[in-house]
């Protein structure tokens, strides 16, 4: 039996620095996502994609060319914007502006949640039910990558 890719769903905060800077953990997480490997999986939504094309042509319309070369090499997939019915679900889980984002991992069925915004985490750490696991990119790294590449998931070991 064909085994599933542990899918990794990337918030834009992570996808803008890891196309920004040419290291740490967002940079990895973005260079191996662009491997190819069939054991990995990386998500978006297409609200992420918005607000990255957005911070970057009000902030850095140089790197536009970044964006347009980087994104299809990692091969994301593009999670449709949400309705409204499923982000009612998680109102008052996260702040409503990331209710967009929060349904898009959940309608991706991600295993891994990655984000640099702490406050997006702590609200995730303490939501109930949600198949996810939150985490900052380098804990992804150091502690949950390995053992994915090694053929093991321990979020879906968890379960």
């Amino acid at each position: 039996m064909e085994r599933r890719a542990v899918k990794v769903f990337l918030e834009s905060n992570v996808i803008l620095s890891g196309l920004i800077s040419d290291r740490g953990a967002p940079r990895l997480i973005l260079d191996v996502l662009s491997l190819g490997l069939p054991v990995l999986r990386g998500v978006t939504g297409r609200y992420n994609l918005a607000e990255i094309e957005r911070d970057i042509a009000k902030k850095l319309p140089a790197a536009r060319s970044v964006l347009s070369q980087c994104l299809p090499r990692m091969n994301l997939e593009i999670v449709f914007l949400p309705f409204l019915d499923e982000m009612e679900p998680f109102r008052g889980t996260v702040d409503d502006k990331d209710l967009p984002v929060l349904a898009s991992a959940v309608i991706a069925k991600a295993d891994y949640f990655l984000t640099g915004d702490k406050r997006l985490l702590s609200q995730i750490r303490r939501a109930s039910g949600l198949a996810f696991l939150g985490c900052l990119p380098a804990d992804f790294l150091n502690r949950f990558l390995p053992d994915i590449l090694a053929g093991r998931n321990p979020q879906r070991e968890e379960r």
